[in-house]
């Protein structure tokens, strides 16, 4: 039966094995920030990776060691890539996350997200490692929103079934020893799904101070120049892009004191649609669609808006999740328009940095934005919002529970333990695993 060290068990540095779903690196910015803060906390970490770029299976970082996919080069890249997709039992990750705890012997195992969190738990229990479960998002109520809108590929009938999805979550709630979450909300719900307090941490998708770009001197704006509002993030319609371009194009049509503009930052499944009713409505310059633009690129772009807009609809995906944009926005001193899903307007309403609309409602979002025409009211509520993230909602206070829950994870050791290790010493990790494979629901 394999066995780890204890050193770190002990009060000294762990071995941290951080699994994450896609490249690294990445554009990710909480995979990058959690890696990170466990660094400079004084222990080791081993970022697991996809490959689909072939790059280095092995490469140091400052922020860990990553270790990536072998390339299967005899297949082709295209074929190679497809066969690396992160499914929930996949053989091709379970043998990486294997190799790799086998040669690093971790304290911890760190598992990003929901589609290799199984293959984490298996792996974990057999080399008695225990699991933490970074939920950094509703990751069953997302598929339902792509569903609902009807925007799902052939792809997602077979590996993003919404109810599938639904029971891999709710087995790996069950078997994790402790789960990270971002927000109050989805704490409650894992608890509502049975899960216990005690074993569930937040931890926010919140800014880096170090990070944060410089004020703009918003003061000076002449009263009758153009609003500028951002939108930072994927680009796919439950997340409320088409009533934004709607709110932009009312208030175009219908006139006002001064014109909108409206800057989008990303990309998405749903980007060419959204563009196309972009020019649906007319509105040519209004609707700036910029594409994917590296995190610290697009920073400095948000801070020279006037306003930054979170408008994801109103679902179960977004009432129990928070954007990282909406901190964003904050830190950047930019009021906030947000619908009214429950985290992002409780927080806004809670530090009076914006306003809040009716989901989904692109006139009441029109409204919101009329409310902030004035330039003494957006100072005012972007000097609290910043003033919030600055005493708050910063990485400097989320990465030390961060460091704190996993440092509790690892001295306390894995909830389940094996039994009839005579009979297990006798088995190879393939075999075991492939057990624990066929035991998943």
């Amino acid at each position: 039966m394999p066995t780890r060290t204890d050193a770190g068990a002990a009060g000294g540095a762990l071995r941290i094995v951080h699994v994450y779903d896609g490249d690294y690196p990445t554009p990710d910015v909480r995979t990058e920030k959690v890696s990170r803060a466990l660094t400079d906390a004084g222990h080791e970490v081993h970022i697991v990776a996809r490959n689909r770029a072939w790059q280095a299976t092995r490469e140091e970082r400052s922020e860990g060691v990553v270790h990536r996919m072998h390339p299967w080069r005899w297949i082709g890249q295209r074929v190679d890539a497809a066969l690396g997709f992160p499914a929930f039992a996949s053989p091709r990750w379970i043998s990486l996350l294997a190799s790799t705890i086998s040669a690093v012997r971790p304290h911890v195992i760190l598992a990003r997200d929901l589609p290799l969190c199984p293959a984490a738990i298996w792996v974990g229990r057999w080399f008695g490692v225990p699991v933490v479960f970074d939920m950094a998002e509703n990751y069953p109520a997302m598929m339902r929103d792509i569903w609902d809108v009807g925007r799902q590929g052939p792809f997602d009938w077979l590996l993003r079934n919404p109810t599938a999805v639904a029971a891999v979550e709710r087995y790996c709630i069950g078997s994790v020893d402790h789960i990270i979450v971002v927000i109050e909300e989805s704490a409650t719900r894992l608890i509502q799904l049975g899960a216990n307090e005690e074993d569930i941490s937040i931890v926010r998708n919140t800014p880096l101070l170090s990070r944060v770009p410089p004020l703009v001197d918003r003061a000076g704006r002449a009263a009758d120049a153009p609003l500028e509002l951002v939108y930072l993030g994927l680009i796919e319609l439950p997340r409320g892009i088409a009533e934004l371009l709607e709110a932009v194009a009312l208030l175009r049509n219908e006139g006002g004191p001064r014109p909108v503009r409206c800057t989008l930052i990303g990309s998405g499944r749903d980007e060419l649609l959204l563009r196309a009713r972009a020019h649906e409505l007319g509105l040519g310059e209004a609707a700036r669609f910029l594409g994917f633009i590296p995190y610290q690129d697009a920073l400095p772009i948000l801070a020279r808006a006037d306003v930054g807009v979170v408008p994801h609809r109103a679902s179960e995906a977004w009432n129990t999740t928070i954007p990282n944009k909406l901190f964003d926005y904050m830190a950047a001193g930019l009021p906030v328009i947000t619908s009214d899903a429950v985290p992002a307007a409780r927080i806004v309403r809670e530090s009076s940095a914006g306003e809040v609309f009716q989901s989904a409602n692109s006139r009441d979002l029109a409204a919101a934005i009329m409310r902030l025409f004035d330039n003494e009211v957006r100072l005012a509520r972007g000097q609290v919002g910043r003033r919030a993230v600055v005493e708050r909602y910063n990485w400097a206070n989320d990465a030390a529970e961060l460091v704190r829950t996993v440092e509790f994870v690892a001295h306390r050791g894995a909830k389940t333990t094996r039994a009839d290790s005579q009979t297990q010493e006798q088995q190879d990790v393939p075999t075991k695993i492939w057990r624990a494979t066929s035991r998943s629901p």
